[in-house]
């Protein structure tokens, strides 16, 4: 077989190779079905779509956005199941999957799998992934990462009229059943501070509005913002005019709430969100953004947590601007100069005189940006590594926190949202502590004369505890993600990413090289040739034999766009300016060099690997 990439053209060959789609199976059972098990069987005569995702992943959350047209469009049709396969041990509890399906207003069924046995027997390597199933049963289509909605639509246009045609199209209501809704206050807050007021203001994630509570955090003074104005807003912070900005996170957006007023205005964003090739820095208004999550005041500009592209930003209120201030967009725990510097998620921040700490929540991690804008890490180690273990920083394990607060006296406390935990690292001594256990989900923590009131997201209230003179003592637990590693052989490696533009585009070559591969790895021994970045999609790897184990971290992007000249039959009916697509993903694969591993490496990003096919 010819080791180069796949000609990255349309084609038609992938739907031809006539793979079975294998079973679902999932310990957790089923969501959203009003009790029933599902099988792939009873779904035989529809289009069947299988999101693998989990509810830690950002880019997950974008491509539940991303479906939602196509499935309210094509609900005769086209049935979505979501197999929910977790990084974290706190992903494969099932009240957390039932939690997280609320949470994000998922309207399909989902198959909670926290064995990860389904994702196994797909040979899914990331989140998200999406798989297409025809009428008949058969895989035809693979995509990783985001920005494939528009490609699977014209893939199930197409499958709607082959099938029908055929006569094994079967339309008719999917088996979707809402769950039971519930009546609290507060449903899954994100967020909260304290006004000078003394009252509570709280982002009501799941409510898409803000709720200001008196000072005892549970009596409801008003309700803003319920009309649509937030889409799952989470970070907020005061600024020094008496408004609070808010991190209205699904709209890509900042706006500011005005206390005294009501008022409230777009600060930042367009409500589109950014994508790679577009501007990182101009005018607030004209530069797009990607979930930002939280936001803080700092050195005179809004600092804000941009999860989505793993990056921090800023606004500037003097001259209205925003740019970007650290982070690369790739997505890791690399520590040094802003520009250089790698996040994973960052979804928590908090200032103080001379540090802005972050909660940088998928490599379980605390870190912190200096007043030269390095950027330092004071807990945790990457991707992979989490649990609970106070201590030393050094060999300290957080697991996927989303606050973090200054304390007085100069320590911060960690809410620890996947350990349900409140903790503590004091920079003086370089320890880690736990301040209070049995929270559920706590996402954020605000400072109240001696008291701190923690977010308990999970329990959909705010809960006020006494700043402990002692830590807690708990047992330490480490763990590593469930993903078992890919056995690789010691040298060569073959590295290929698939991609095949989706039926009817074709690669966009108007402004240069439509693919970008980005290749590096943890430790950064591992490669001893084949880092770097490239337009070709295929590379060979070297990998160092003294190196028993690590993470390669794979960065693609591809361009397409309508071949317009193709439906019209001549060129001089091409439309000039065709619409355009962007196809990107990111993958951290676990790797373990043995002898007798295998040589190749194949990642699909779209289409299906014709080595597999063949």
């Amino acid at each position: 077989m010819n080791d180069a990439a796949p000609a990255p053209t349309p084609a038609p060959a992938p739907r031809s190779a006539r793979v079975r789609a294998p079973e679902l199976i999932g310990k957790g059972g089923w969501l959203n079905t009003g009790g029933k098990e599902l099988s792939l069987a009873e779904l035989r005569g529809r289009i069947v779509i299988l999101d693998f995702w989990t509810f830690c992943c950002i880019n997950c959350l974008h491509v539940l956005d991303e479906l939602r047209e196509l499935e309210e469009k094509h609900r005769d049709t086209v049935v979505i199941v979501g197999v929910h396969s977790p990084k974290f041990v706190h992903e494969a509890e099932h009240q957390a999957v039932v939690d997280a399906v609320e949470r994000y207003g998922v309207e399909h069924p989902v198959l909670d799998d926290p064995e990860l046995a389904t994702w196994k027997q797909y040979a899914v390597r990331a989140w998200p992934t999406l798989v297409v199933i025809d009428p008949e049963g058969y895989v035809v289509a693979q995509h990783a990462g985001e920005g494939h909605a528009h490609a699977i639509e014209r893939l199930v246009e197409e499958l709607e009229a082959e099938h029908g045609a055929k006569g094994t199209l079967r339309r008719g209501d999917g088996p979707y059943v809402a769950p039971e809704p519930v009546a609290t206050d507060l449903r899954f807050p994100g967020k909260a501070i304290a006004l000078p007021s003394g009252n509570l203001l709280v982002s009501d994630t799941t409510r898409h509005q803000l709720v200001e509570l008196g000072p005892d955090g549970e009596d409801v003074v008003r309700r803003i913002g319920g009309d649509g104005q937030f889409k799952e807003p989470q970070g907020l912070a005061l600024l020094p005019d008496g408004k609070v900005v808010v991190a209205d996170t699904v709209h890509h957006a900042l706006r500011t709430f005005d206390p005294a007023t009501g008022e409230i205005e777009l600060l930042a964003g367009t409500g589109r969100q950014w994508w790679q090739g577009q501007p990182t820095s101009g005018p607030a208004l004209d530069v797009d953004l990607s979930s930002p999550w939280d936001v803080a005041w700092w050195r005179g500009k809004v600092w804000i947590a941009m999860a989505g592209v793993h990056q921090l930003w800023t606004y500037d209120p003097e001259t209205e601007t925003v740019e970007v201030a650290a982070g690369t967009t790739n997505e890791g725990l690399v520590d040094g100069p802003g520009d250089e510097a790698w996040f994973a998620q960052p979804s928590g921040l908090a200032a103080t005189e001379d540090r802005l700490w972050v909660a940088d929540s998928e490599t379980s991690a605390l870190r912190y940006v200096d007043p030269e804008g390095a950027v330092h890490t004071a807990v945790g180690t990457g991707l992979f590594d989490f649990g609970h273990r106070d201590g030393d920083a050094a060999q300290a394990l957080l697991q996927h926190p989303l606050g973090v607060t200054a304390l007085p006296d100069g320590s911060v406390a960690v809410s620890d949202t996947y350990n349900h935990a409140l903790r503590r690292y004091d920079p003086a001594t370089g320890q880690v502590t736990t301040l209070a256990t049995d929270l559920r989900e706590p996402s954020d923590a605000v400072l109240v004369g001696d008291d701190i009131v923690v977010v308990e997201s999970a329990r959909h209230r705010l809960t006020r505890l006494r700043l402990p003179e002692e830590a807690v003592r708990v047992e330490s637990v480490a763990h590593r993600t469930q993903r078992a590693a890919t056995e690789v052989a010691p040298g060569r490696l073959q590295l290929d990413v698939v991609f095949q533009a989706p039926a009817g585009q074709k690669l966009d070559t108007r402004y240069g090289p439509s693919t970008r591969l980005l290749v590096s790895s943890t430790p950064p021994e591992l490669l001893l040739t084949g880092e770097g970045t490239g337009t070709d999609l295929a590379r060979e790897l070297a990998l160092n034999p003294e190196v028993t184990e690590g993470v390669l971290h794979v960065s693609a992007m591809a361009a397409s766009c309508d071949d317009t000249a193709s439906h019209s039959g001549s060129a001089a009916g091409a439309n000039e300016y065709p619409a355009c697509h962007m196809h990107q993903q990111d993958w951290g694969v676990p790797v373990r060099l043995v002898e007798g591993g295998t040589s190749r490496l194949p990642l699909v990003l779209a289409g299906m690997d014709p080595a597999e096919a063949s």
